[in-house]
C-alpha cells in the first residue's frame, strides 16, 4: 500500500512526459519551417535555372 501511495505522489514521470511533449512540438515546428524553406528554395533555384537556360539560348 505504501508503494502505491508513493507512486501516486511521484511526479518525476509526469515531468519526463512533459519534456517529451515539448520536444515533439519543437520537432514538428522545425519540420514545418524546413518544409516551407525547402519549397521556397526549390522555387528560387527553378526560376534561376529557367533564366540561365533562356540566357544560354540567346547566346547560341
Amino acid at each position: 500500500m505504501k508503494f502505491i501511495k508513493n507512486l501516486v505522489r511521484d511526479e518525476e514521470g509526469a515531468t519526463a512526459i512533459e519534456y517529451g511533449l515539448i520536444a515533439a512540438l519543437i520537432a514538428v515546428a522545425a519540420i514545418t519551417a524546413m518544409q516551407g524553406l525547402g519549397n521556397q528554395l526549390s522555387t528560387t533555384f527553378g526560376g534561376t535555372t529557367t533564366k540561365m537556360a533562356e540566357s544560354n539560348d540567346k547566346f547560341n
